[in-house]
């Protein structure tokens, strides 16, 4: 009798696909999958600010785990935000229902030489005693993923003083006084660097770096600062061949070129531009995404359709499943089921 043979636990196929090595099936996961859309989430929060949330190591590891328990994908991310680095680095934040506040602006020199280094052990022990926990609680049954956010969007708010529609603040410094700019893009860098080789420490086995502003930049101006940055940041990163580097950007199809050149193993991809392109224009790594969060909303044969659709442009090579951004809060439960069932079916 000839033995089965043995499938790829959630975390291996998660590895695997990031390395561009072959997998039974794509992996899957939703930026943004522990959130407002959950019932069970929306529970929690009535009782608890998101930024107490965040550092609150027990009821951060519960929403982080809500959406694994329901849907089964095979990746649980840190449920944390982009922003916890500024405050142990000198730039205190208040978040109410118009977003994220910077009390003091960065917008001189002297600002940025006030700004420290510092221990993510001890100035957020809270991220990575999650991560620890995630990774008891998920017991090896998916990826646990940490996060940060890339040094030209923590600049964007540091400098702006929050979210922006113009970038008027930064844009000024960049094309004023570009080297204030480079300081404290560099210092972003190194701190960013540290805290996720630090959630790597305590077990993050993919990490995810976030440059949510990227796309406000034209190739030249993100070659010149924001890409250099992030290579910096990336280049603490221990483990390389082991923990994969996930770089995400979204409204920058005109850049993939430029994040190709990243030392990251997978690119993930918005839903502006079709992976069978993207594959053309960063050949050598891996994708990441990229349906329309706006696809949740509609029938679930539609959100079939389109997973199949994404899962058939990333072609051979390796492809993680996912949105082009993050999940949006009215996003009916069940279609998130659908999206997850549609990653793992096997394609015509």
């Amino acid at each position: 009798m000839t033995e089965a043979t043995p499938q790829p636990s959630s975390r291996q196929r998660f590895t695997d696909a990031a390395f561009g090595r072959p997998v039974d099936v794509p992996p899957v996961w939703l930026m943004r999958q522990a959130g407002r859309y959950l019932p069970e989430y929306r529970e929690v929060r009535k009782n608890i600010k998101f930024l107490d949330l965040c550092a609150d190591v027990g009821q951060a590891t519960e929403v982080s785990m809500q959406p694994f328990r329901r849907f089964g994908m095979d990746g649980v991310i840190l449920f944390s935000d982009i922003l916890i680095p500024l405050p142990p680095m000198g730039l205190a934040i208040e978040l109410d229902e118009r977003g994220p506040r910077i009390l003091s602006p960065v917008r001189s020199k002297e600002d940025i030489d006030r700004l420290s280094p510092f221990d993510p052990e001890e100035k957020t022990p809270f991220v990575p005693a999650i991560l620890r926990s995630l990774k008891r609680e998920v017991d090896g049954r998916a990826a646990v993923i940490g996060f940060c956010g890339a040094p030209w969007t923590l600049a964007t708010y540091a400098i702006e003083g929050g979210t922006s529609k113009s970038f008027t603040s930064v844009k000024t410094m960049m094309y004023r006084n570009p080297e204030i700019l480079d300081a404290l893009l560099l210092k972003l860098a190194d701190a960013c660097g540290l805290y996720l080789a630090a959630q790597i420490a305590a077990g993050a086995d993919a990490v995810q770096v976030f440059d949510s502003w990227a796309g406000e930049l034209s190739r030249a101006d993100y070659d010149r600062f924001a890409r250099p940055a992030t290579e910096r940041l990336m280049s603490h990163l221990p483990r390389r061949g082991e923990v994969p580097v996930i770089h995400f950007a979204s409204g920058s199809p005109h850049l993939i070129e430029s994040f190709a050149k990243l030392p990251a193993d997978v690119l993930s991809i918005d839903w502006k531009l079709p992976l069978d392109e993207a594959r053309r224009r960063a050949p050598g790594k891996s994708l990441q995404g990229n349906v329309d969060p706006g696809v949740l909303f509609g029938p679930r044969d539609a959100v079939t359709a389109a997973v199949h659709r994404v899962r058939r442009e990333a072609g051979p090579g390796g492809h993680i499943v996912n949105l082009g951004h993050g999940i949006l809060p009215p996003t009916p439960a069940e279609n998130v089921g659908a999206f997850v069932t549609a990653a793992h079916q096997p394609l015509d």
